[in-house]
């Protein structure tokens, strides 16, 4: 991928869009009611999934690149895809979405009172912590639905991660070393005190999942060495 210009991605996620168009959504008459702490948890990350981004787009749209402003709303309407699938899977099994929940409302909080720059260093913390709870839920899921789902979640997620470390990587470089080594070391800190935060919150359908909170927290922490060697 270049390491300057943002048409690549642009590409990548068109290629993407039309992709999903393709395949048209999975069968959502195969939903069956899923077990009570899944339901839960599929709850609150869906109102996770469910904002507007409005402020990042406005925020990406005054850096002043029109192929990033361009990503950065394909990036969203992914987003916002994801929270349809989820509220559709939940109406699958009978299951309603909720209205909101205080580990959303927190993230939303912290990533608009910040500039850009670490705006995408709080939304990367929410995106890496899915990146392991949509694994889970696709290899553990209860139902070939809900693993479907996930797995079309994951891959997305997949995408995420990498698009938002090149922007950090920019918005970072023009820092000395040892300013960046703090950012992201600071970074991986919050990473691990929010995966622990979610190990709790989620813990239930963790197990459920076949995967305990504490080898939760500890792949989150693990795969954030090599985001955060990617941002510096």
């Amino acid at each position: 991928m270049d390491t300057t210009a943002y048409g690549d991605w642009t590409r990548v996620f068109e290629e993407a869009r039309l992709d999903r168009a393709e395949r048209g959504d999975p069968d959502w008459e195969t939903g069956v009611p899923p077990h009570p702490a899944i339901r839960r948890s599929l709850q609150r990350f869906q109102v996770g999934e469910d904002g507007d981004g409005a402020e990042l787009i406005t925020e990406a749209e005054a850096v002043g690149d029109t192929e990033y402003a361009s990503a950065v709303r394909m990036f969203v309407a992914e987003e916002r895809n994801h929270a349809r699938l989820l509220a559709l899977l939940l109406a699958s099994g009978g299951a309603p979405v909720i209205t909101s929940h205080w580990s959303d409302r927190v993230f939303v909080a912290l990533r608009r009172v910040l500039g850009l720059r670490l705006e995408l260093l709080v939304l990367m913390i929410a995106e890496v912590v899915a990146l392991r709870y949509y694994r889970a839920l696709r290899d553990g899921g209860e139902d070939a639905l809900t693993r479907e789902v996930a797995g079309r979640i994951l891959a997305d997620e997949e995408r995420h991660v990498p698009f938002h470390c090149h922007r950090l990587r920019r918005g970072l470089r023009p820092l000395p070393l040892p300013v960046r080594v703090l950012a992201t070391s600071g970074w991986r800190a919050a990473l691990a005190a929010a995966s622990m935060v979610v190990a709790v919150d989620h813990g239930p359908a963790l197990r459920r999942l076949g995967v305990g909170r504490g080898r939760f927290v500890a792949e989150v922490v693990r795969s954030s060495g090599p985001i955060a060697a990617s941002m510096r």
